[in-house]
């Protein structure tokens, strides 16, 4: 059975790691805050100014001024830190984030990634992506395998124009984890109850099937 967005965030935050900067993209990754363990430290940053985000707040206790860079409201852990967008993107550019979760319309085999604009459609415009891709050396992307039409999202080559070229390591979509190397999509794990075929059949680019493929944990 696909996973909902909540469960592709759920596996994502396995790939959390304790001392860990994280950005969190708008859609699906603002997801991840929720599922972290409890056990680790991580701070989350938002490009519009904030480090120390916590998960969403609940029903009635939500404050209009404290949101991220998605405009959804969001709570601040103990210790957080305000700041303009100049400092954000100070520590993106420096290479202070250690992974990046991004959504994305499109990823293609050789990691080039297609998240900020739909020629003829209205979007909110390319916001932080295009820094974070070119400035991140661990980039994690959280989308659906294909689109509302049933055609692959993984493709050999982006239609879209293009965030960043060759950056992503790494999807996770509501059918499988995947892996980018060598210029190909591995498959690693396949969420519960779908199978390969689905996988394969569902992924336009050129996909690398080694021995069994375990369903993902959560």
């Amino acid at each position: 059975m696909a996973l909902t967005k909540e469960q592709i965030a759920k596996r994502i935050a396995k790939e959390v790691k304790d001392g860990y900067y994280v950005n969190l993209g708008i859609g699906i990754p603002t997801l991840v805050a929720n599922f972290v363990r409890d056990d680790i430290s991580v701070e989350f940053q938002s490009e519009n100014g904030i480090l120390g985000m916590g998960p969403f707040p609940f029903e009635g206790e939500e404050d209009p001024d404290l949101i991220n860079a998605g405009k959804q409201t969001i709570t601040a852990l103990p210790g957080a830190s305000f700041f303009d967008s100049a400092m954000s993107f100070g520590m993106i550019r420096g290479q202070h984030v250690d992974l990046t979760i991004l959504g994305a319309m499109e990823v293609s085999q050789n990691g080039d990634i297609a998240n900020w604009k739909i020629p003829g459609k209205m979007v909110k415009g390319m916001g932080g992506a295009m820094d974070l891709v070119a400035s991140a050396e661990n980039i994690i992307v959280a989308m659906m395998h294909t689109n509302r039409e049933g055609e692959s999202k993984l493709l050999k080559e982006c239609s879209l124009p293009l965030t960043g070229v060759k950056c992503v390591k790494k999807i996770v979509t509501n059918l499988a984890v995947l892996e980018i190397t060598d210029g190909k999509f591995h498959l690693l794990e396949r969420a519960p109850g779908v199978s390969v075929e689905e996988i394969i059949k569902a992924t336009e680019g050129d996909l690398i099937v080694n021995g069994e493929i375990i369903e993902m944990k959560f």
